[in-house]
């Protein structure tokens, strides 16, 4: 299990590196690499990929049954297609299909994270919108009181290398 440091530190570099290599607007979504901060990775390749069925047809729930589709308005994922899959370059680990709230809404903009103001082609997010969170920041979420609750059907397997199924569960109580 990575720790929280080593997931920050890879986030901020991964963002650095991005910004770097994407200084321009994105040629799709039309918005500048976020600031490193931010959890938000997008890069040229995944902003262009259009809706589909899930790709690894192999990703796993967290329930051990496959990966279902968490939302599709807004379009969500890392990969933009709907699901809360993973890769090599997600640093940010989008793994958590959560149905956000107000209240995680408020903190994540707290701790640096805008998820409410629309930029480009991302609409932002209100209350109710089903969005794949960054496995960490829903844990902190979740330390502090204020995790949404989770689709664990959409939920990946991976998640559970930062929080224990239990935790998920109980957030939709």
């Amino acid at each position: 299990m990575q720790n929280k440091a080593h997931i920050a530190l890879q986030c901020k570099v991964n963002s650095i590196l991005l910004s770097l290599l994407f200084s321009a607007p994105l040629l799709h979504a039309q918005q500048a690499v976020p600031k490193p901060q931010s959890c938000n990775l997008p890069s040229k390749t995944n902003a262009l990929k259009k809706m589909q069925p899930n790709p690894n047809k192999a990703d796993v729930n967290v329930l051990g049954t496959p990966l279902q589709i968490a939302g599709t308005s807004p379009l969500t994922g890392y990969y933009r297609n709907g699901y809360c899959s993973t890769g090599p370059t997600d640093a940010g680990v989008h793994v958590v299909a959560a149905i956000v709230t107000d209240a995680f809404l408020k903190y994540s903009l707290a701790q640096g994270n805008d998820l409410i103001t629309p930029r480009g082609s991302f609409p932002g997010l209100k209350p109710g919108n089903k969005w794949c969170l960054c496995a960490a920041r829903w844990k902190e979420a979740f330390l502090a009181g204020v995790a949404p609750p989770v689709i664990l059907e959409a939920t990946h397997q991976k998640a559970l290398e930062f929080v224990t199924l239990a935790q998920l569960q109980s957030a939709n109580k």
